[in-house]
């Protein structure tokens, strides 16, 4: 068996283009959340949004490619390029077939596929694009990636909805460990904030309904309503840790386990009593051959729903017991928003940044107490904190659990 560690990250958030940007927005205490329309000529509605800004494609593909790939897609490469270069190293030394990709994303090109449908009725068939397929299909960024990498490995997309980044990173993780890979590059993208995609959210009751910015994303606050939709991408390199020795690599952090469940509940809505995300926690921990004890910090899926965060609440409580108190538990979202398939990416890197940093972000916008959601939420400000290991948690519709546990790095 290999270890695995992180020795590389790549970002594109709401709060910056870079993990940098990222990482000093976040413990800045900055939101991200601007207030538009949604629907453009529809109705005066304005809602919270949480999205990318001055993106430029061009720096890490050319033009005419940036016209045949999806936005998610672009997302995912320019983070994935980030990453790789942050890791210094371009893998040349290893057998392409033992360098893998793996990609999570939830929704996919569906920018591309409103557009396409709205040709097709408005002007007919012959003048939808001939990229609409290759476009809007979920497995394309983790395609595109390893065809500007050149990494020939395992190569595939996990699609589970809001756990797809997480699942994707456990995978590639496990490939590495158990010699299918020697390195990978893994994580999520979403760039699913168009109107349509905004409906549908809504209509089901899932999104914040207030204006206030500053209220619009707070996690287990009990006056949370919904969460807010964003976009971005979150990348890393993980890599076998005697090549990354041997190559004198910086090393962020180390994964050691991970743990996938299903709630088998319901399509939407976790199980309440919070029993599939504990389980999924549980095989983590197990796996990382860890105590209850060694785990100091979770940062959590945490999105700001109303039941979510309750059952969220419940599960670690379920897993730790007493110990549950002595957690320092954040959400990122409360400053990124809801990246849908990309949150489990960007939340394993906030993740091994704070843990390399022994730094926690506080979680923003916290002020009403809510009786069941009474832990420690990291809500007065940054804490320094030594962690010794580390949880990130990701669900997703379908009751989809995933967890991966990340501990410092020692030899």
């Amino acid at each position: 068996m290999s270890r695995v560690v992180i020795t590389g990250v790549g970002a594109i958030t709401p709060l910056g283009n870079s993990v940098e940007e990222t990482w000093s927005k976040l413990l800045e205490g900055k939101h991200g959340f601007t207030l538009e329309h949604w629907f453009e000529g529809q109705s005066e509605q304005q809602n919270v949004k949480a999205l990318v800004k001055n993106f430029d494609p061009l720096k890490y593909m050319e033009k005419k490619e940036t016209r045949r790939n999806d936005l998610f897609t672009q997302y995912a490469v320019y983070a994935a390029k980030e990453a790789i270069n942050d890791a210094g190293t371009d893998f040349s030394d290893i057998d392409p077939y033992m360098l893998g990709t793996v990609i999570g994303c939830g929704i996919g090109g569906i920018n591309t596929l409103e557009t396409e449908i709205e040709n097709y009725y408005n002007k007919g068939n012959g003048r939808v694009s001939v990229f609409t397929v290759p476009k809007m299909i979920g497995n394309m960024a983790a395609g595109i990636i390893a065809i500007k990498l050149g990494f020939k490995g395992m190569n595939f997309a996990s699609v589970s909805a809001c756990a797809s980044g997480t699942h994707a990173i456990g995978e590639a993780y496990h490939a590495i460990k158990h010699g299918y890979l020697k390195a990978a590059v893994a994580g999520g993208t979403e760039a699913s904030t168009s109107g349509f995609t905004f409906a549908g959210f809504n209509n089901m009751h899932a999104i914040t309904r207030t204006t206030d910015l500053d209220r619009a994303s707070i996690p287990f606050d009990k006056e949370r309503d919904g969460f807010v939709l964003g976009e971005g991408a979150g990348m890393l390199i993980l890599e076998e840790l005697e090549h990354a020795k041997a190559r004198g690599a910086k090393i962020y952090a180390e994964i050691c386990g991970y743990g996938a469940t299903c709630d088998a509940y319901h399509e939407t809505s976790p199980d309440p009593d919070g029993s599939g995300s504990a389980k999924a926690m549980e095989f983590a921990i197990k796996e990382s051959q860890l105590s209850l004890d060694d785990i100091n910090y979770i940062n959590a899926h945490g999105t700001s729903t109303p039941v979510n965060d309750k059952t969220e609440t419940a599960a670690i409580k379920r897993v730790f017991g007493e110990k549950a108190k002595n957690l320092a538990i954040n959400s990122t979202k409360s400053m990124t928003g809801h990246l849908l398939g990309a949150a489990g990416g960007i939340e394993a890197i906030v993740t091994a940044l704070s843990i390399k940093n022994s730094i926690v972000h506080r979680t923003l916008g916290y002020k009403v107490f809510d009786e069941e959601c009474d832990l420690d939420y990291v809500k007065e400000g940054n804490r320094e904190l030594e962690i010794t290991a580390a949880l990130s948690n990701s669900l997703g519709f379908g009751g989809h659990n995933a967890c991966i546990c990340i501990k410092k790095y020692t030899d």
